[in-house]
């Protein structure tokens, strides 16, 4: 072959790689993108939900439409309870969805070990986003050590629930929305009782309110923001434990259940709010608490401008390791972002949403007044200031590991009457030495 002819060769070749380059790319452009989504069946807050994918189908049906040639896919029928199992295999193999719903238990771990896109840099570029919808505590719940890992998709904060029909009984007004401990304490003093003149105590003032409710309602904090220091020994601690030894001295030892609450035996329990929008509406209302009517008001506070509220959130977010992240940020928008999803989603399950404009819409009042008795309004005001005030657990690495270990001495030292000042700096050493190693 002359060099001419081998020149000729050559040149064809590349022709023909170059061309079969450009059909793949062609080809490749042309096939459906797909961008696959994470979530579970049924509802985050444990309570009855037949429609837990009616606003996720919704929202891809949407989105395909805006977005031609882009498939979202996502694997149906996983359980909550398996939920967490089986997105920690689908890391550990590479394989995670590109946007996906994060339980609060696993939030941590996942920004500790990178698997989540950073949010600010995607904020950033993005001008048609604004931190500032968000009511700060909900969007503080998908940030770690300053940086937003995950957006807040529905919120769930703990309120407290009233046997309005005992309150009466005992011709006890319901409290008002700045009500005190001293005002709690007082109630649970006046209906713990007897009632059948046989002596034995049979009604009382409050099931289920912990050591850590007191702990928000004494507005204490338990770590600092990194993680590194415990906070156990200080005096709002103190008072909190010493408040909940009051509340357990009333009962004279007697443990108070969840069935004395469920028979209509018991004045106050906190609650999510999921569960009173769940529960309070006919039939699930006669099917759950048949014997009384009951609504939820604000939880006390030692001092009524100071009021804290636990609040549980619903994040989601995007694979660090996703090939479709522009994609991706758009359909995360369209679930956490997005009003007429959060109107939707407000509608079929049983938080309230995070967007500040969405939660003190006429629209929310008028689904949230549908949960509720028909002589009752729930005063939007309370529930916007309950938004504004809730508190997110600590978001570190040991968070999990600490508070079980506080949890379990808390409670030998309110069941077994030990001292509490010896009892919580002891804790509170034990603590730091498990954040320090």
């Amino acid at each position: 072959m002359s060099k001419s002819q081998k020149q000729r060769f050559l040149i064809v070749s590349l022709i023909l790689v170059l061309v079969g380059a450009i059909g793949f790319s062609v080809y490749q452009e042309l096939q459906p993108k797909v961008i696959r989504l994470g979530v579970f069946a049924g509802s985050n807050w444990d309570v009855p939900n037949g429609a837990s994918y009616k606003v996720i189908d919704d929202v891809i049906e949407r989105y395909e439409k805006k977005h031609p040639g882009v498939k979202v896919v996502y694997e149906s029928g996983i359980l909550k309870d398996d939920y967490s199992a089986w997105l920690a295999a689908k890391v550990l193999q590479g394989d995670e969805p590109d946007v996906f719903m994060i339980l609060g238990d696993d939030f941590n771990t996942l920004s500790e070990l990178g698997v989540l896109q950073d949010m600010d840099v995607m904020i950033q570029k993005d001008e048609q986003f604004h931190k500032d919808a968000y009511y700060e505590s909900a969007l503080l719940a998908g940030a770690y050590q300053g940086t937003q890992y995950a957006l807040p998709y529905e919120s769930n904060p703990m309120l407290m629930f009233v046997n309005r029909t005992l309150l009466e009984k005992e011709g006890i007004s319901i409290p008002k929305s700045d009500w005190t401990l001293e005002d709690f304490y007082r109630i649970c003093t006046q209906v713990t009782k007897g009632t059948n003149d046989n002596g034995v105590v049979d009604q009382y003032g409050v099931y289920n309110y912990s050591w850590f409710d007191a702990v928000y309602s004494y507005g204490a904090s338990l770590f600092n923001s990194e993680g590194t220091e415990s906070y156990f020994g200080s005096e709002g601690v103190n008072q909190a434990l010493r408040f909940i030894q009051k509340l357990d001295g009333l009962t004279g030892g007697y443990a108070v259940s969840a069935a004395d609450f469920d028979d209509g035996h018991v004045a106050f329990t906190p609650m999510p709010l999921s569960e009173y929008r769940a529960y309070n509406p006919y039939p699930w209302r006669v099917k759950k608490y048949a014997g009384f009517e009951w609504d939820c008001i604000r939880m006390p506070s030692v001092l009524n401008r100071d009021s804290k509220t636990q609040m549980s959130t619903m994040l989601m977010s995007i694979s660090n390791r996703s090939k479709h992240k522009a994609l991706a940020w758009e359909l995360l928008k369209d679930y956490v972002y997005d009003q007429d999803t959060q109107y939707e989603l407000l509608e079929n399950s049983h938080g309230i949403s995070p967007l500040k404009e969405v939660t003190q819409s006429d629209e929310a009042l008028a689904l949230l007044q549908d949960n509720a008795m028909d002589d009752y309004e729930i005063d939007m005001k309370i529930l916007n200031e309950v938004m504004e005030n809730a508190m997110n657990s600590s978001k570190f690495r040991k968070y999990q590991g600490a508070m079980e270990m506080a949890d379990y001495q808390i409670k030998q030292i309110i069941n077994q009457h030990e001292s509490i000042d010896t009892g919580l700096l002891s804790l509170q050493r034990k603590i730091n030495k498990y954040l320090k190693e």
